[in-house]
C-alpha cells in the first residue's frame, strides 16, 4: 500500500512541499479540508483530477460547505498545488487491501475521457472520493460517507427513541389526571 503524509506550506504564491515520495499517477489524494476531506487522483506531471461544483462565476472548489451540497460537479485537471491550496494532503490508496487497483494506463485513460465532463454529486453517495476511487477500482467507495450515513442514522434513531421518551411520558402524566 503506497500511503505517504505530505504537507504543503504556502507564501507569496510558492508552495513547497515536504514528503519522502513523490505520488504516481493514479495514487489517490487525501486533501484536508477544515471540515472533511477532499479527494483527487493523481495524473502525473503535477496534475491531478478532481470534481469541483458547478456554480456560476468565478471557479468554485469544494472549500465552502455550500459547494459540498452542489448537486452537479465538473471532472477537472488541475495542478495538484492549486487544488490543495493551504490546506495539508497526503497520498491515500487505503483501499488498497480490499479493492484491487486497475492498470494505471486504464486508471488514466479513464480519467483523462471524464476531463470536462459534468458529472453528478452526491454528499453521501456520489462524492469527491467515490468519484476517485470510481477511477482507481472500477467501483466508488467512500469511507468518508459511510461514516456520516452511520451518523445520521444514529442521530435519527436517538431522535426516535427520545421522541418515544417523550410520548410515554405524555401518555402518564395524562393517566395520572
Amino acid at each position: 500500500m503506497h500511503e505517504e503524509t505530505i504537507t504543503t506550506m504556502a507564501s507569496n504564491d510558492h508552495i513547497s512541499v515536504e514528503y519522502s515520495g513523490d505520488p504516481h499517477p493514479g495514487d489517490l489524494i487525501e486533501i484536508f479540508r477544515p471540515a472533511y476531506q477532499h479527494w483527487a487522483l493523481y495524473l502525473g506531471d503535477g496534475n491531478v483530477i478532481n470534481v469541483a461544483p458547478l456554480e456560476e462565476g468565478p471557479p468554485a472548489s469544494f472549500t465552502s460547505a455550500k459547494s459540498v451540497f452542489s448537486r452537479k460537479a465538473m471532472a477537472k485537471m488541475q495542478p495538484l498545488k492549486d487544488v490543495v491550496g493551504q490546506d495539508t494532503f497526503k497520498i491515500n490508496n487505503k483501499y488498497d487491501d480490499n479493492h484491487t487497483p486497475l492498470p494505471v494506463d486504464e486508471i488514466v485513460q479513464r480519467a483523462e475521457f471524464l476531463i470536462g465532463q459534468e458529472v453528478s454529486y452526491d454528499l453521501l453517495g456520489n462524492n469527491c472520493e467515490h468519484f476517485v476511487t470510481l477511477l482507481r477500482y472500477g467501483e466508488g467507495v467512500s469511507d468518508q460517507a459511510s461514516r456520516a450515513i452511520s451518523a445520521i442514522s444514529f442521530v435519527t434513531a436517538a431522535a426516535g427513541a427520545f421522541s418515544m421518551i417523550g410520548l410515554f411520558q405524555n401518555r402518564s402524566r395524562q393517566r395520572n389526571y
